[in-house]
């Protein structure tokens, strides 16, 4: 028996009127009503009448974008390949910004729910497996830069775990045996195979794994600066260290500098992402470099390619990472 607009209603404890309004992008809904009415949506998987017709038939050629920020050139650089790409294709790219809410998400959602959109592209989401593999048997869901562990849902990413390896093995390689990982307490997937990357070389080149020299916290950029100072404060200081975003390493360095701590001479500082400040400061930021237009242009190209098909494409891509070496290791 097909699930209704009435079961959703009673499911999520509104009126048939609410979920109407929620549908059809209403401004008139409290965000506690939109969050409720979506959830139960992906949960029941419900498929509102007017999107009974051929869902992969392409109406509006229209992308969404969810963003969990606007202030992360890592972010401006994918979706410029993502409209490179969908401009050669007839398509048009638009963004919103979530803040990493699930309230802003759900709402943004809706432009997808009611056919504003063909498709929608998420850059980190709020939604959990489940709910994300819900929506992905009647919505056109993609992945890109990070990925949601358990969701078969089209996902376009590096490899995080190998190029962590990748960047702490360079750091090995220039004679490093001390290092330093400043990390998150963040369930984020590529949070986590970062970490098990910088692990796994130090276990792999034999050296043993010190938990003083793991330090983690969040993303804020304070925290980078923090995690600097716990270190500098150690009785065997690490001579290199490997962060898990830029901007973590770049909080490390300007704390180690006004430390007065010669960077690239008395310690190696190693980010990750190569976003467009590693180049603008003083030093230069080594880091692992993930290919922005790359990503962008594969994901709008697999999830145009299931908006026309039977069967979708759930795979998760890897592209290629590149290390780059600069001035805060040395080089």
């Amino acid at each position: 028996m097909s699930i209704t607009i009435k079961d959703v209603a009673k499911e999520a404890g509104v009126s048939v009127a609410t979920v109407s309004r929620v549908l059809n992008g209403s401004c008139n809904v409290s965000d506690e009503s939109t969050k409720k009415v979506n959830e139960t949506i992906a949960r029941l998987n419900y498929s509102p009448n007017f999107l009974g017709r051929n869902l992969r038939k392409c109406e509006t050629n229209v992308i969404l974008v969810i963003m969990p920020t606007s202030e992360h050139s890592l972010y401006s650089k994918i979706v410029m390949g993502m409209q490179d790409y969908a401009g050669q294709v007839g398509y048009d790219i638009i963004t919103a910004v979530s803040y990493s809410t699930s309230t802003a998400e759900t709402r943004q959602m809706n432009m997808l729910f009611n056919r504003t959109v063909d498709g929608v592209i998420l850059l980190g989401t709020q939604y959990d497996a489940d709910s994300l593999n819900k929506l992905a048997e009647n919505y056109n869901v993609a992945l890109c830069c990070e990925g949601v562990k358990g969701a078969n849902v089209l996902t376009v990413a590096v490899d995080d775990e190998q190029a962590a390896f990748d960047a702490v093995a360079a750091l090995i390689k220039k004679g490093h045996k001390r290092i330093g990982f400043i990390g998150t307490n963040s369930s984020a997937i590529s949070s986590t195979a970062r970490e098990n990357g910088y692990i796994r070389a130090l276990k792999e080149y034999g050296i043993a794994i010190k938990n003083e020299y793991i330090y983690k916290e969040s993303y804020d950029y304070d925290c980078g600066g923090r995690a600097f100072e716990y270190f500098n404060a150690l009785a065997e200081k690490p001579t290199a260290i490997f962060a898990v975003s830029d901007l973590l390493a770049i909080s490390a360095m300007h704390k180690a500098i006004d430390m007065g701590i010669d960077v690239g001479k008395d310690v190696a500082i190693m980010g990750f992402d190569n976003i467009s400040m590693c180049e603008w400061i003083i030093p230069t930021l080594s880091t692992v470099e993930q290919p922005c237009s790359k990503m962008g242009e594969l994901v709008v190209a697999k999830l145009i390619e299931n908006m026309n098909k039977t069967t979708k494409d759930n795979h998760y891509y890897t592209v290629d990472h590149r290390i780059i070496l600069r001035e805060s290791t040395g080089d």
